[in-house]
């Protein structure tokens, strides 16, 4: 359970008007990120999202980091009326960092989600410098590649990831058009899914899918996403719980062996002596009390 801030930012270009995704590249983008805030608040919920656009005249925050669902799907409804321009993806990581910079819980660890979905306008060289500026900074990149699939645009961001990842998290997944939707394709991918259930980075979606048959729950998450991310929340809601119960005993176990504090004397005295009378205040008390007199 992973305790994550992560700034997704979405690409609103003219781009993004384009039907070759169900129902629309923007459309496509909005249930994707809608199923993303589920996955990481539901993961840990004190992890937090933020929303950002890249298109346009610049890139734009729309929401800061949150834990309110209701505040990004406000978001990206504001920013379907703002679909034009071109893409600021250079521009808009290093706003997405920023962001992330001053979170106020510098516990989570710093993630960016980048949707990226038309031509790419920034050369590798200053992609490359960028990559190694934001994992000098502890920020890892996802970037979820569809639509302009084209040679330049694969070969920039394959860079861009190899110089960014580190020992966990920087994936790079590239999906094509298909009868699904994004979201259906992006839960089988590293970027939800872990690094255990598919390659890293690779072309024409190697990093979507991966080996069902190695799938924990031993089903394919292909043929019914929704259900692989509930077994998944399950299962770390039960890990959770277990957790909590072991901690509860072994704080009774470590409460139970502190030495027993003895009662005095007095407290551990039958209430009536042998004489039936109560003790400490029977007669023989009051006679021997009269004859000290």
């Amino acid at each position: 359970m992973v305790l994550e801030a992560v700034m997704v930012v979405v690409d609103n270009s003219e781009s993004s008007r384009n039907g070759d995704y169900t129902p629309t590249r923007y459309e496509a983008q909005s249930d994707a990120v809608s199923l993303i805030f589920s996955a990481i608040t539901q993961a840990n919920p004190e992890s937090s999202v933020g929303l950002m656009s890249m298109g346009g005249k610049g890139p734009e925050v729309l929401v800061t980091l949150t834990t309110d669902h209701g505040k990004i799907l406000e978001g990206l409804h504001r920013t379907k009326t703002k679909i034009r321009g071109d893409s600021h993806l250079a521009t808009g990581i290093q706003i997405a960092g920023l962001a992330l910079k001053h979170r106020q819980n510098k516990s989570q660890r710093q993630r960016i989600i980048v949707f990226s979905c038309s031509p790419i306008p920034e050369d590798e060289k200053t992609l490359v410098k960028l990559a190694k500026k934001m994992k000098k900074n502890n920020v890892s990149i996802d970037f979820v590649v569809f639509g302009e699939l084209d040679d330049d645009v694969t070969k920039k961001l394959q860079a861009f990831n190899e110089n960014v990842k580190g020992g966990d998290g920087s994936h790079l997944a590239i999906i094509p058009p298909g009868p699904g939707l994004l979201s259906d394709q992006l839960i089988t991918s590293p970027i939800l899914n872990g690094d255990g259930s598919s390659g890293a980075g690779g072309m024409g979606g190697a990093d979507v899918g991966g080996d069902a048959g190695g799938f924990e729950f031993g089903i394919d998450p292909s043929i019914d996403p929704e259900l692989a991310l509930a077994l998944r929340m399950s299962m770390e809601e039960e890990k959770a719980r277990v957790e909590k119960q072991n901690k509860e005993k072994a704080e009774a176990e470590a409460k139970a062996a502190l030495p027993e504090i003895k009662e005095e004397e007095e407290a551990s005295q039958p209430l009536l002596n042998k004489d039936g009378e109560p003790s400490g205040s029977g007669k023989k008390d009051d006679a021997d009390k009269m004859d000290t007199e």
